[in-house]
């Protein structure tokens, strides 16, 4: 029997990792650690929640004891856990340092104590920086413009030295902007729709023209899958999607959805200086591994909103 170990398995893109290494090893065990902090729900895995087959363990990744009390025994350790909305890195970078780059640390630490033999750290395109044309691959430099991708960043450069120093199996993953149900409304798209369903005005930065490549989150869980099934150790893998949006779109788009004027709830604010124009990804590199992303919002973007009519009490702040 697999023992599966997923970090952040309660919040967005944890619990729907969670969900799909738990129907995919169907001999497996899924051990969820999760701090569970105003993004993250239990509820989140209600699907799966009454198995005997699922361990939530509500533990902070500052507490080195318990990661490596319980990932003992772990074949496949997923890092998923992480703060990132970029707007509250600014005010609390404090906390973003003790949760990306320490708290990886830790990670790092229980793994190699344990000998775990297969480590998956989610990263993200934000290390990159913004590109205006083309799109990055694996071997771009680090440009990271906020302290949020930095800490990112700086969570890779511990990884690379304990690939270099420990010869520790990590494969990192950085994936584009990731859209789906579950999502906190502090992001674009969801917010867009929390904030449309409530019928409040929705706050766009500048012109609403910096441009974002959407990523479907169960379109990453098989990308996650592949890395894990056919990836090298010790090898980066862009994952990523040509679907790219302008942020005033995808707000028109939910406004939409919900049969309403877009231009009636819109509140247009000075831009963010620090706010990047464009990210991209060049994603060759794990399409040779037989993945490819398949699914645009449009496609879901009912599903997703009519998610929000249903959990909208789930959300008070924002």
């Amino acid at each position: 029997m697999h023992k599966i170990f997923i970090t952040g398995g309660c919040g967005f893109i944890g619990s729907h990792l969670t969900e799909y290494f738990f129907k995919k090893y169907k001999n497996s065990i899924i051990y969820v650690y999760d701090k569970i902090t105003y993004a993250a729900s239990i509820k989140n895995l209600n699907n799966i929640s009454s198995s005997k087959r699922l361990k939530i363990i509500k533990k902070d990744l500052s507490d080195y004891k318990a990661l490596k009390k319980y990932s003992k025994n772990t074949d496949i350790f997923i890092h998923a856990a992480a703060e990132s909305h970029v707007d509250n890195s600014f005010n609390l970078t404090n906390e973003f340092i003790l949760t990306n780059v320490l708290g990886t640390k830790n990670v790092l630490d229980a793994c190699k104590a344990n000998k775990v033999k297969k480590i998956i750290h989610i990263s993200t395109d934000e290390i990159y920086g913004e590109i205006h044309k083309s799109s990055f691959n694996e071997n771009s430099r680090f440009n990271p413009s906020n302290p949020y991708s930095s800490s990112k960043a700086a969570a890779e450069m511990i990884i690379n030295g304990y690939i270099h120093s420990y010869k520790l199996p990590v494969i990192i993953i950085r994936a584009n902007n990731i859209f789906g149900t579950r999502q906190h409304p502090e992001k674009l798209l969801p917010g867009s729709c929390w904030t449309l369903i409530k019928k409040k005005k929705f706050t766009i930065h500048g012109k609403g023209d910096q441009k974002r490549s959407f990523l479907y989150v169960k379109d990453l869980c098989e990308g996650v899958y592949k890395v894990v099934s056919k990836g090298k150790n010790n090898n980066i893998y862009n994952i990523g999607s040509k679907f790219e949006y302008k942020n005033l779109d995808v707000f028109k788009l939910a406004a939409k959805t919900n049969n309403l004027r877009f231009n009636k709830f819109v509140k247009y604010v000075k831009d963010r200086p620090f706010n990047d124009y464009r990210y991209s990804l060049n994603f060759n590199k794990i399409m040779k591994l037989g993945w490819k992303p398949k699914t645009k919002i449009e496609d879901k973007i009912s599903e997703i909103n009519d998610w929000y009519k249903k959990n909208i009490s789930r959300f008070k702040k924002r």
